[in-house]
């Protein structure tokens, strides 16, 4: 994979320039410019802040060939509380929203 077409690919989505990204990571433009001349790989520091800014873990960012779904807070809270549950609790929840 390549990490320098993957943050061009998700800034493209979200229109976002390159000061843009710099301003959201809150990394320096002059860091952005040189991981993207190509001058020196992203620190895993500058990678997560790039992440964050996208609001993708690092995980997220690196997985291949899967579709990446972003949680709304919502979705996460309901997440947490469904994992809380039994597995019998569970099956009965998927059955009420199956119905």
């Amino acid at each position: 994979m390549d990490i320098l077409s993957k943050i061009k690919v998700l800034q493209g989505e979200r229109g976002w320039t390159d000061y843009k990204l710099a301003q959201k990571a809150n990394i320096s433009s002059a860091t952005l410019s040189s991981i993207f001349n190509r001058e020196s790989l992203p620190k895993l520091e500058t990678m997560q802040c790039i992440c964050n800014a996208f609001g993708l873990t690092l995980s997220q960012f690196f997985l291949e060939d899967e579709k990446v779904e972003i949680l709304s807070e919502t979705e996460k809270e309901m997440l947490q509380c469904f994992r809380k549950l039994s597995p019998k609790q569970q099956r009965a929840l998927i059955e009420v929203f199956r119905d």
